[in-house]
Order: structure tokens, then sequence, then C-alpha cells
């Protein structure tokens, strides 16, 4: 389904394909509807903003079912230039699917929190609408000038979201440090571009990528600035050490569903750019990010896991901040198969992306299972807003299935039985790395992925132990929490009963 629209550039007419983009544009027409719809609602209405909300995701991931029999590139050069800004090809499709369904359970597990925190309905909704939208365009960005805008797209709502609870001082805090940190970023990222720009004389990824080879030896120091520099933003977003800082204090000061659309929604944005950017823009220069991502990868999953140690069941500390620690560590994991794809980008571009497909295999792993603990998390911070590990002993005794549900997830998390996806998304990011020899990489994760299994246990043990005197007086689980947990615990199980529909993904899937 093809519309042609009338460019004013040149009198040249381009050809766009509406229904290639109608998922990140769905999502954002319907944030404007839920904007204005609050102004003329009553506050009664104002309750059906959410599950209105929750509906928009849905019809926006509709149309991927109708793209993925074909590939398709649109807004391209006029001429006969093979140079187009946006595609929708097999990865675009999964990463689309991904960020729209973590949208759709976080809209979930939002419902209850909206009424309960007192945030304005309106501009919640509009904002996380938004903030989806931006996301989705992400990974279909095929220019950096688009890129850049939708990762800014996806991160201006989400200071927003997270200074939400008015009269917060923890809140407002973590929005501040949020911006400063992601504006930073994003003009470091914006003069690598630039640098980019001056190098190569395009903002289009084949034409970069060609760019760098070819450029002036006396511009080979500008055009490796420009790199290190653009993928700065992209790793802030994915935080990955030294880009991690913001992520424990904004999970904290953010409400529940806001830290869970940040953990996987905001996650699964930055690794986008970071792939599309070292599979397609940069891969003539895999030398350079190849060791790059190597080391940080080694670095972030062991800052991540050793700070998550720290946070203790016999102390007062929180259930949100070991989540936090926990999605650094597991943003290591998913460096790995970026790093792994370096031999190949230059010359064999198709092995390149199957190495990579590895990281999106575990992203979809990862957002079920860490969306399921975030909305186990959300019902109890219903009556404790501290949400600290010592308040989940013996939830077993007033929540059994929420308390199985929780223990499944952390052991997907952990990568132990009977969470068998986790296991195996992890063995398949581990044999990319052997086999494209970073054995002192899978090395390092290996040992990794037994230091999480401490943190992970701890807090899965306490589930069941006896005690825990306000256990009787925990509330009745809210509908939506419910449902998400449910979904979530299915999606699971689905997942470890046939491990294959996500790590096809890890095995070509994506070509």
């Amino acid at each position: 389904m093809s519309v042609t629209t009338a460019v004013l550039a040149q009198g040249t007419v381009q050809s766009v394909d509406w229904l290639a983009i109608a998922p990140p544009t769905i999502a954002a027409v319907a944030g404007l509807a839920v904007l204005v719809a609050d102004l003329f609602v009553s506050e009664r209405g104002k309750r059906l903003l959410g599950p209105a909300s929750a509906v928009a995701l849905l019809l926006a991931a509709l149309p991927l079912l109708f793209l993925r029999t074909r590939d398709t590139e649109t807004f391209c050069l006029p001429g006969g230039q093979e140079a187009c800004s946006y595609s929708a090809d097999t990865l675009v499709l999964v990463l689309q699917f991904l960020v729209l369904g973590a949208a759709f359970v976080t809209a979930l597990i939002s419902i209850p929190a909206v009424r309960d925190l007192g945030l304005p309905a309106g501009e919640y909704w509009f904002l996380l609408l938004s903030a989806t939208a931006g996301a989705a365009l992400v990974p279909a960005s095929r220019d950096l000038v688009t890129l850049v805008i939708a990762l800014e797209v996806a991160s201006l709502p989400a200071f927003a979201l997270v200074g939400m609870r008015r009269g917060s001082r923890g809140s407002a805090e973590a929005a501040l440090k949020f911006f400063l940190s992601s504006v930073t970023a994003t003009a470091v990222t914006l003069l690598g571009a630039s640098f980019l720009y001056a190098v190569t004389g395009t903002l289009h990824f084949q034409g970069i990528s060609e760019g760098l080879t070819r450029s002036d030896p006396q511009l080979h120091a500008l055009g490796t600035a420009g790199l290190a520099l653009t993928l700065v933003g992209f790793a802030f977003k994915a935080s990955v050490v030294p880009f991690h800082f913001w992520v424990p204090d904004t999970y904290v000061g953010a409400p529940v569903p806001v830290a869970a659309f940040l953990s996987v929604v905001g996650k699964a944005a930055g690794l986008s750019g970071l792939l599309l950017l070292v599979v397609q823009a940069f891969a003539s220069r895999a030398e350079i990010w190849g060791p790059a991502l190597a080391v940080l990868a080694a670095v972030t999953m062991t800052a991540g896991n050793a700070a998550a140690l720290r946070q203790r069941t016999d102390r007062a500390h929180s259930a949100v901040r070991l989540l936090a620690w926990s999605s650094v560590g597991q943003a290591g994991y998913l460096l790995v198969p970026l790093a792994a794809a370096a031999p190949d980008a230059g010359t064999h571009p198709e092995q390149a992306l199957s190495s990579a497909g590895a990281t999106v295999a575990y992203l979809l792993m990862y957002a079920a299972v860490n969306l399921g603990a975030f909305a186990v998390v959300a019902h109890l911070s219903r009556t404790s807003r501290t949400n600290r590990l010592e308040d989940y002993r013996g939830l077993y005794a007033a929540h059994p299935l929420a308390a199985l549900a929780l223990g499944f997830f952390l052991l997907c998390l952990a990568g132990l039985p009977p969470g068998v996806i986790g296991l195996f998304a992890k063995v398949a990011v581990f044999s990319t790395a052997v086999q494209n020899g970073l054995g002192w990489l899978a090395v390092i994760m290996a040992v990794n992925v037994v230091i999480a299994l401490y943190y992970y246990l701890q807090w899965t043990a306490l589930l069941f132990r006896t005690g825990a005197p306000a256990a009787a007086e925990r509330p009745r689980m809210a509908t939506p929490l419910s449902a998400t947990i449910a979904l979530t615990a299915v999606a699971g199980i689905v997942l470890s009963l046939d491990p294959d529909l996500v790590l096809t993904f890890a095995a070509g899937g994506l070509r």
C-alpha cells in the first residue's frame, strides 16, 4: 500500500509506503488523541484513557502482520540513488514488535499506578505513547538524522515521565539527573555525526560506511572521532558503563511502571541504534568499534553484577535498585554479540547480522521476564513506597501465584531451570563470542553469570521464607497487574518450552 506524496525539494515526487510507517505513526497519533481527549472528558472518563492507550498500542502492532512477508524501504532519495531513510525489513519488524509489546505491558502496569499515585492521566498516556513512537522509529532509521531524532523522541517524554510524581523530591532529582546526562550524551552524539558528515559527505548509513573507506587519509582521525562520539548517545540509552550512572537513581525515583519502561523499551531503543550503527554505518571500521564494544561488554556486566551483589535482603535495600543494577549487567550480555559481529561486518554483512541476532534473541527473552518481575514489584509498591527487598519475605503466603511467577522470572534472568529460555539465550550469546574469537569475553561472561546467581537466588529464596508480619495485610492484586503477570509468565513458559521462537534470530533468522 503506497501513496505518492509530493516533496518540495527540487520539484521531485517521492513514494511513501504508509503501511511501512504505520506502527510508529499510529502510536504518535494515538498519543495526540489521548492528550486532546483529556481536555474534554470528565474525571471518571479519564479512567478510560489507560485502556484506550493499551488498545492503541495493539493497533500499532497490527500492521506488522502484513509487513512480515516483504522487505520495504521508503523515504528514498530521488534519481535512482540507493539511499533510503526508513526500512521495514525483518530486523525492524522484530524490534518494533518488541517495543510495542513491551509498551503494551507497561500500559497494563501503569493503569493502577496512575490512579494510586494521582498522576495526570492525559499527560502520562501522551508521554508514554510518544516515547513508544520514538523507540519504534529507531530500528527503522537508515540515516543519522532520522536515528538521532527518533532517539530524542523516545528520550524527551521519558524525562517528564520520571519526574511525574508531584511533591516527590526523589522523583524530581531522578528526572533532573536523567535529563542532564542524556542531553550531554546527545550533544556528544551530534558532534560525532557532524564529524562523520564532514568526512563522508552523507548521513545515510550505506554512504557513511563507504565514505569512511574512501576518505582522505588526513581525515581518518576525524572519522574515528566521529564514530566514537556518535556511539556515546546510544551507549547511554542502553545503560552501558561508563554511561550508566543515571540508571539506579532514575529507576528508584521514577514510578515503577516508568522504570519498567526504561529497562526494556529504553534499552531496546539504545541497543537498536548501536546495532544499526556498527553493522551498517560503521561496518568498514570494525577494527575500531569491535574491540571497544568487547571491553565495554566486559566492564558493563562486571560493574552491574558487582553493584547488584551489594543489595542485601537483610538491609533496607530497594528491589527496584536491584533490578536497575541487574539491568546494567544484562546490558553487558547484550553487547557481546555486537562485539562478536566485528570480524564479519566489513566483508560478510549477512554473517555479521546473524551474529548480532543473538542480541535480538536475548532482548526478547529479557523483555518478557523483566517486565513480569516489574509487575510483581508494582503490586508490592502499592503498600510499600520504599519497596525494600525485605518486603518480599513470605510473599508466597500472601500471594502464592505472584511469588511463583516472580521466582520464575528471576530464575529466567539467572539462566536456571525451569527458566530454560534464560539459559538458552545465555548459551546463544556465549556461543557467538566463542565462534568469533572472543574466548576471553566468553570466560568473563561465564564468571558474571555465576556471580549473578547469588543475588537472583537470594531474592527467590526470600519469597518462600516465613515470618513476614505484613503478609496478611497486603491488598488484593489489581486486575491489570494480574493480567500482566499472567501474560508475561505465559510468555516465559512458552519460550522455555519452545526456545526456537526467539533463538531463530540468533541463527540467521534476521536475514
